[in-house]
Protein backbone atom coordinates (compact mmCIF):
# COMPACT_ATOMS: atom_id res chain seq x y z
CA UNK A 1 0.00 0.00 0.00
CA UNK A 2 1.31 3.36 -1.24
CA UNK A 3 1.70 6.46 1.47
CA UNK A 4 -1.82 9.17 1.26
CA UNK A 5 -1.47 11.50 -1.00
CA UNK A 6 -3.77 15.02 -1.99
CA UNK A 7 -5.16 14.85 -5.55
CA UNK A 8 -7.62 16.46 -7.66
CA UNK A 9 -11.33 14.47 -7.35
CA UNK A 10 -10.61 11.36 -10.16
CA UNK A 11 -13.08 8.66 -11.13
CA UNK A 12 -10.55 5.93 -10.28
CA UNK A 13 -11.83 7.39 -6.30
CA UNK A 14 -15.54 6.49 -7.13
CA UNK A 15 -16.81 3.78 -5.06
CA UNK A 16 -14.65 5.18 -2.24
CA UNK A 17 -15.89 8.69 -2.24
CA UNK A 18 -19.54 7.48 -2.73
CA UNK A 19 -19.69 5.58 0.30
CA UNK A 20 -17.80 8.13 2.62
CA UNK A 21 -20.06 10.31 0.82
CA UNK A 22 -23.01 7.68 2.82
CA UNK A 23 -20.76 7.83 6.37
CA UNK A 24 -20.96 11.71 6.08
CA UNK A 25 -25.02 12.05 5.32
CA UNK A 26 -25.41 9.58 7.92
CA UNK A 27 -23.93 11.89 10.45
CA UNK A 28 -25.61 14.78 8.96
CA UNK A 29 -23.47 16.45 6.47
CA UNK A 30 -23.19 17.11 2.70
CA UNK A 31 -27.33 15.97 3.31
CA UNK A 32 -27.26 18.88 0.22
CA UNK A 33 -25.75 16.25 -2.54
CA UNK A 34 -28.07 13.46 -3.68
CA UNK A 35 -25.90 10.20 -3.30
CA UNK A 36 -27.82 9.01 -6.57
CA UNK A 37 -27.39 11.80 -8.73
CA UNK A 38 -23.82 11.99 -7.58
CA UNK A 39 -23.36 8.30 -8.71
CA UNK A 40 -24.82 8.06 -12.09
CA UNK A 41 -23.20 11.04 -12.93
CA UNK A 42 -19.38 10.91 -11.27
CA UNK A 43 -17.95 12.40 -14.38
CA UNK A 44 -20.05 15.63 -14.16
CA UNK A 45 -20.08 15.84 -10.58
CA UNK A 46 -15.96 15.75 -10.79
CA UNK A 47 -15.69 18.54 -13.94
CA UNK A 48 -18.08 20.55 -11.41
CA UNK A 49 -15.79 20.12 -9.10
CA UNK A 50 -12.66 20.72 -10.71
CA UNK A 51 -13.73 23.55 -12.07
CA UNK A 52 -14.87 25.31 -8.77
CA UNK A 53 -18.57 25.03 -10.28
CA UNK A 54 -19.38 22.49 -6.88
CA UNK A 55 -18.40 23.38 -3.63
CA UNK A 56 -18.59 20.36 -1.26
CA UNK A 57 -20.10 22.49 1.66
CA UNK A 58 -23.50 23.27 2.42
CA UNK A 59 -24.00 26.44 -0.32
CA UNK A 60 -23.77 29.83 0.39
CA UNK A 61 -27.12 32.18 0.23
CA UNK A 62 -27.11 34.04 -2.78
CA UNK A 63 -26.13 37.12 -1.08
CA UNK A 64 -22.48 35.72 -0.48
CA UNK A 65 -19.99 36.40 -2.56
CA UNK A 66 -18.56 33.21 -4.13
CA UNK A 67 -14.75 32.88 -4.38
CA UNK A 68 -12.49 30.69 -6.75
CA UNK A 69 -11.42 26.98 -4.45
CA UNK A 70 -9.76 24.65 -5.23
CA UNK A 71 -10.88 20.63 -3.84
CA UNK A 72 -8.45 18.38 -3.07
CA UNK A 73 -8.71 14.93 -2.00
CA UNK A 74 -6.74 12.84 0.84
CA UNK A 75 -6.44 9.07 -0.62
CA UNK A 76 -4.27 6.16 -0.20
CA UNK A 77 -4.41 4.26 -3.43
CA UNK A 78 -8.19 4.24 -4.64
CA UNK A 79 -9.41 4.76 -0.91
CA UNK A 80 -10.55 8.19 -0.42
CA UNK A 81 -9.53 9.62 3.42
CA UNK A 82 -10.63 12.99 3.01
CA UNK A 83 -11.47 16.42 1.08
CA UNK A 84 -9.52 19.75 2.05
CA UNK A 85 -10.97 22.93 0.24
CA UNK A 86 -8.73 26.20 -0.39
CA UNK A 87 -10.38 29.09 -0.80
CA UNK A 88 -8.07 31.28 -2.94
CA UNK A 89 -9.40 34.39 -1.20
CA UNK A 90 -11.60 35.76 1.39
CA UNK A 91 -14.73 37.47 1.15
CA UNK A 92 -16.37 39.61 3.89
CA UNK A 93 -17.96 36.20 5.24
CA UNK A 94 -14.95 33.86 5.06
CA UNK A 95 -13.05 36.65 6.66
CA UNK A 96 -15.16 35.68 9.58
CA UNK A 97 -17.05 32.54 9.30
CA UNK A 98 -14.92 29.78 6.94
CA UNK A 99 -11.52 31.09 6.04
CA UNK A 100 -9.04 30.08 3.21
CA UNK A 101 -8.81 26.18 4.19
CA UNK A 102 -11.89 23.63 5.32
CA UNK A 103 -10.75 19.90 5.96
CA UNK A 104 -13.07 16.95 6.74
CA UNK A 105 -11.57 13.38 7.08
CA UNK A 106 -14.12 10.68 6.51
CA UNK A 107 -16.11 9.28 9.55
CA UNK A 108 -14.66 5.38 9.69
CA UNK A 109 -10.53 7.06 8.85
CA UNK A 110 -11.01 9.32 11.87
CA UNK A 111 -8.87 8.89 14.63
CA UNK A 112 -5.93 7.61 12.27
CA UNK A 113 -4.03 10.68 12.19
CA UNK A 114 -5.39 11.48 8.61
CA UNK A 115 -6.84 14.44 9.52
CA UNK A 116 -2.89 16.26 10.13
CA UNK A 117 -1.68 14.39 7.25
CA UNK A 118 -4.63 16.62 5.26
CA UNK A 119 -3.56 19.53 6.52
CA UNK A 120 -0.07 19.50 6.45
CA UNK A 121 -0.14 18.24 3.07
CA UNK A 122 -2.61 20.97 2.33
CA UNK A 123 -0.36 24.15 3.35
CA UNK A 124 2.26 23.97 0.17
CA UNK A 125 -1.02 23.60 -2.09
CA UNK A 126 -2.56 26.72 -0.54
CA UNK A 127 1.30 28.78 -0.74
CA UNK A 128 1.39 27.53 -4.65
CA UNK A 129 -1.94 29.21 -5.14
CA UNK A 130 -0.49 32.55 -3.61
CA UNK A 131 -2.07 32.43 0.47
CA UNK A 132 1.29 32.65 2.69
CA UNK A 133 -0.62 32.90 5.78
CA UNK A 134 -4.11 30.88 5.13
CA UNK A 135 -7.20 31.49 8.15
CA UNK A 136 -8.81 28.70 9.33
CA UNK A 137 -11.80 28.48 11.65
CA UNK A 138 -13.30 25.98 13.89
CA UNK A 139 -16.44 24.85 15.81
CA UNK A 140 -15.48 25.53 19.16
CA UNK A 141 -16.97 22.30 20.01
CA UNK A 142 -14.43 20.59 18.08
CA UNK A 143 -11.74 19.29 19.83
CA UNK A 144 -10.18 16.82 17.76
CA UNK A 145 -9.97 19.28 14.71
CA UNK A 146 -8.43 22.32 16.41
CA UNK A 147 -6.20 19.98 18.14
CA UNK A 148 -5.26 19.15 14.39
CA UNK A 149 -4.94 23.15 13.23
CA UNK A 150 -2.76 23.75 16.18
CA UNK A 151 -0.73 20.67 16.06
CA UNK A 152 -0.10 22.14 12.41
CA UNK A 153 1.41 25.35 13.84
CA UNK A 154 -2.38 27.30 13.55
CA UNK A 155 -2.32 30.66 15.88
CA UNK A 156 -5.11 31.43 17.51
CA UNK A 157 -6.58 35.12 16.53
CA UNK A 158 -9.79 34.92 18.96
CA UNK A 159 -13.59 34.20 19.43
CA UNK A 160 -16.04 34.95 17.35
CA UNK A 161 -19.66 34.59 18.83
CA UNK A 162 -22.67 32.71 17.56
CA UNK A 163 -25.22 35.07 15.58
CA UNK A 164 -28.99 35.03 14.18
CA UNK A 165 -27.50 33.45 10.69
CA UNK A 166 -23.58 31.99 12.02
CA UNK A 167 -22.45 29.65 14.63
CA UNK A 168 -19.76 30.08 16.51
CA UNK A 169 -16.03 29.75 15.46
CA UNK A 170 -12.38 29.91 17.17
CA UNK A 171 -10.04 31.35 14.23
CA UNK A 172 -6.56 30.50 13.09
CA UNK A 173 -3.90 31.56 11.04
CA UNK A 174 -1.46 29.09 9.14
CA UNK A 175 1.76 29.82 7.90
CA UNK A 176 1.97 28.23 4.70
CA UNK A 177 5.08 29.12 3.30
Amino acid sequence: MSASKLVKPALEHKESYIEALREFQEEGRYTFLDIHEVESNFEDFLEKVNDGKKHLHKPYADWVEPVPETVLWLVKDTDFIGTLNIRHRLNWHLEKWGGHLNFVVRPSMRGKGFGKKLLQKGMPFACYLGIERALITMDPNDEVGIHVVEFCGGVFDGDLPETDQFPARKRYWLDCT
